[in-house]
């Protein structure tokens, strides 16, 4: 029974602290490991025998700890690899390039030494620590991103490094785990540590790929219910997994990752649904890994970092990732501030503590005599040392950084219009010719290929969807106009972006109900002085063709011509200085110099008496 409160109590906890991280804007990890750590190690100072209050080990121990750790890593591995597609790298910018081949190398090398010289660990294990702090992932870097909301530039570096970095690094990780555990150090001959070694990579490698293909194949081929296709495709993870570590120990990670990285650049059938089940999965053994893992963890262990482990950290964050970023934009137009403020951000994330926890266990168990178990036994507290320290450190000071650098973006114009019918469509094209960017997102197939057809980005999916954030690029959108034909899905489209875009950015259209009941005061979020629903606007639509931009420096001005027009307009935007502000319920103060957007109001009501 005591094991089953344990689990039930992580289970609990990582809800709350994934709700606690989306609450205040922090990376999940941090919130994870504090519960690990407090419950942890942390207890020991308080309960009265000097034991944890949560322990890892009370509900996995031995054989059955490492299996499940190893099975939600390799889960964990081949989400990195899904993220990881090749188009994408070939059409990147040469700083993001630069970034993936310089800063692994540095990261390794420099803080493979450094280990070595300052925690006397040997090489083997110290240069496995310099790989394991290579990993960054976007599950740390995305919500700093989303807080500081740093230059375009800047942004798009960071982002793009922070989701390639993570199967990279992971990838070199293993294969410098490979390494140590293939080699026989006591062997004169080195031929039988290399044979091992790439056998164990062969082995890895050609698991995932046929498993890969033949997940694909059975897509394909409609070979598997609707129904069972997201459990298929994490059965066939769990299997590669297996199936590699029987053909050589240690290949199960490179398997899973490979098998992810084949899945993300060949045409899979609904392959977005399987993404969104695996984050699903990620984010319960995510949760339930921090915690569990930061648990086990030893009072002693940690006493015994001292101040060459603080110095270590100040190497890495001060000294190797500055160097990588320096090298990385040479020549590049990246002015010696956007270098400063990359240099600083560099968080460490969740791959780096699971696999640093996988390996520790694997050599503290005393089944390879050549491995120093003491030393060993410092891989995993230094690594959540640098994780820790990292988000706590980087993700608190990221943002007055870079209020005190000057790198902060421009207040976002873009808009995303939640609907790509033929209403939202004359308004992209509008706003596109502005010079202003546009996402427009709908479920309907038709909507989608017309819109597409016109140029425009469109997101294949409810607005309301729970990896809209995920999937779309928000850092140039900060608009919301919600333009369905669906007033409940435009009123909940509002209330999802409120706390993102701020509740005087987000509009609306005016309901059929509210329409036919004039007494009822419109909200301010309503779009177009609330003078039409969306059928009056696609009648409108379809007869102005275009919009209609008139000089507006005044009320006066406004007033003769909605007297042109006999007060028949919609007013759309007001133009100042090449900034546009939607029209919403009231109208706005126009200035001198300004612009109105308009179309005239097509009343079907009096076209119909005319004829």
């Amino acid at each position: 029974m005591e094991g089953m409160a344990e689990l039930a109590s992580i289970l609990i906890l990582s809800v709350f602290a994934q709700w606690m991280a989306w609450k205040i804007k922090i990376p999940a990890i941090l919130p994870l490991i504090v519960i690990g750590l407090a419950l942890g190690p942390g207890s020991t100072y308080f309960t009265a025998n000097g034991e944890k209050i949560l322990d890892g080990d009370h509900i996995f121990s031995g054989d059955l700890l490492f299996a499940f750790v190893s099975i939600s890593v390799g889960v964990i591995l081949f989400e990195g690899g899904l993220t990881l597609k090749l188009r994408e790298i070939r059409h990147q910018a040469g700083v993001v390039r630069n970034l993936l081949f310089f800063g692994p190398i540095i990261t390794l090398v420099g803080g493979g030494f450094a280990a070595h010289y300052l925690m006397g660990m040997d090489y083997t294990l110290s240069f496995l620590f310099g790989a394991l702090i290579i990993v960054s992932g976007p599950t740390v870097v995305t919500p700093i991103l989303r807080n500081v909301r740093p230059n375009i530039r800047i942004n798009n570096v960071l982002k793009w490094e922070g989701i390639l970095i993570d199967p990279l690094g992971a990838l070199i990780a293993v294969l410098v785990y490979e390494f140590i555990q293939t080699s026989d150090f006591a062997s004169p001959s080195t031929t039988g540590v290399f044979k091992e070694f790439f056998l164990t990579v062969a082995s890895g490698m050609f698991v995932g790929g046929m498993a890969a293909f033949f997940l694909r194949w059975l897509l394909q081929k409609n070979r598997i219910p609707s129904y069972l296709r997201n459990v298929m495709a994490l059965g066939m993870v769990i299997f590669a997994f297996t199936f590699a570590e029987f053909l050589a120990h240690e290949a199960g990670l490179m398997s899973t990752t490979f098998m992810g990285i084949i899945l993300a650049n060949v045409k899979v059938q609904e392959l977005k649904k399987i993404l969104s089940f695996k984050e699903d999965v990620s984010i319960i053994l995510i949760s339930v890994l921090f915690i569990l893992l930061s648990s086990r963890i030893h009072v002693e262990q940690i006493e015994k970092l001292g101040l060459n482990a603080l110095i270590l950290f100040g190497i890495v964050i001060l000294i190797l990732r500055p160097l990588a970023v320096w090298l990385s934009t040479r020549n590049s137009g990246f002015n010696w501030r956007e270098v400063v403020f990359m240099s600083w951000v560099g968080p460490k994330g969740i791959v780096a503590a699971a696999v640093a926890s996988l390996f520790a266990l694997q050599l503290t168990s005393g089944e390879r005599a050549d491995v120093n178990v003491a030393q060993a036994e410092l891989i995993l507290p230094l690594t959540f040392l640098m994780i820790v320290g990292t988000v706590i450190l980087q993700g608190a000071t990221a943002k007055p950084f870079a209020r005190l650098l000057k790198v902060e973006r421009e207040e976002p114009r873009g808009f995303l219009i939640a609907g790509a019918n033929e209403n939202s469509r004359f308004l992209a094209q509008f706003l596109q010719d502005q010079g202003v960017d546009v996402i427009l997102a709908d479920t309907s197939k038709t909507n989608q290929q017309e819109a597409r057809r016109m140029g425009f980005e469109v997101f294949e999916g409810s607005i309301l969807s729970d990896n809209v954030y995920e999937e779309l690029d928000l850092n140039n959108i900060g608009i919301l106009m919600a333009m369905t034909s669906s007033a409940e899905i435009n009123g909940l489209a509002l209330k999802y972006f409120d706390e993102e875009f701020g509740s005087n950015k987000t509009f609306r259209l005016c309901s059929k109900k509210e329409q036919e009941l004039p007494e009822i005061e419109h909200p301010p979020c309503v779009l177009f002085g609330g003078r039409v629903d969306y059928l009056n606007l696609a009648q409108s639509v379809r007869q102005a063709k275009k919009m209609t931009i008139r000089d507006c420096n005044n009320m006066e001005d406004y007033e003769q011509i909605c007297k042109e027009y006999h007060s028949q307009i919609i007013p759309m935007f007001r133009i100042h200085k090449e900034n546009l502000e939607v029209i919403a319920r009231d109208l706005p103060d126009f200035s001198k110099g300004d612009q109105l957007a308009f179309i005239p109001l097509h009343n079907a009501r009096t076209s119909s008496k005319d004829a």
